[in-house]
């Protein structure tokens, strides 16, 4: 459960093909062996971080909203945690869906 996150509000992702195949960008943790999706709560913070994620830069990038409930359940699904990220990269909390 998440401090940040209350009910099933809208948060604010990264995807890479938008429009074809798209899924949700990804990064690994190695220090601890984790892979997340970074997760903002706002969109501006999504853009101001875009930057400092890994990433292809040959690919297209678009920050799009999700629902909540809809992102946990995906990334349940493929083994992936939250990190909630502030617009500088800083983890706000990690989520475990």
């Amino acid at each position: 459960m998440s401090t940040l996150i209350q009910g099933n509000p809208w948060v604010w992702v990264v995807v890479l093909d938008p429009g074809k195949n798209e899924q949700f960008l990804g990064q690994h943790y190695k220090e601890e062996d984790i892979s997340f999706i970074p997760t903002f709560l706002k969109k501006e913070e999504a853009l101001e971080c875009l930057d400092h994620l890994t990433r292809d830069e040959e690919k297209k990038y678009e920050v799009q909203a999700i629902l909540y409930e809809e992102l946990a359940r995906d990334a349940a699904e493929h083994g992936f945690m939250l990190f909630i990220l502030n617009g500088a990269g800083k983890v706000l909390e990690k989520i475990t869906p």
